[in-house]
């Protein structure tokens, strides 16, 4: 008596070509977004430094509590024909110690260094500049 044996094909089955596409496809986009989060929240576009007095600083916030101040520059700016405003720098502060030293000092002038960013991250502050350190303080 014969037996009749099935041979089964040892091959690994393929993906169809929708099923590879659709892979590839969500791979390539998940990356896309890591890159655009990582150049719009975390890349720092600009570094500076501004000099002012300064107006105030605050803890604030109704979720995420940061720190956020204003600096008064010298010089005039006419946004209409009538009105005359002083040049204002509004930032955030992500170290506690700098904050100390700005809410101490209020209305002394400061030079301050900053980092720029593209987009605002809520845990971060208000603003897309943030103030990373005090180079100078004058009464």
């Amino acid at each position: 008596m014969e037996s009749t044996h099935t041979i089964e094909s040892t091959q690994p089955k393929r993906t169809s070509g929708v099923k590879r596409f659709i892979k590839r496809f969500f791979i390539v986009a998940l990356l896309a977004l890591a890159v655009f989060i990582f150049f719009r929240y975390y890349y720092v576009f600009g570094e500076g430094v501004k000099a002012g007095r300064l107006n105030y600083a605050v803890r604030k916030g109704n979720i995420f509590k940061t720190y956020e101040g204003k600096l008064i520059q010298e010089g005039y700016r006419s946004t209409t024909g009538n009105v005359i405003q002083s040049y204002e720098f509004e930032f955030s502060v992500n170290n506690k110690r700098v904050y100390d030293i700005l809410a101490t000092n209020s209305g002394k002038r400061f030079d301050l260094h900053y980092k720029e960013y593209h987009g605002i991250i809520p845990w971060r502050g208000n603003t897309r500049y943030i103030v990373d350190s005090v180079i100078s303080m004058e009464p």
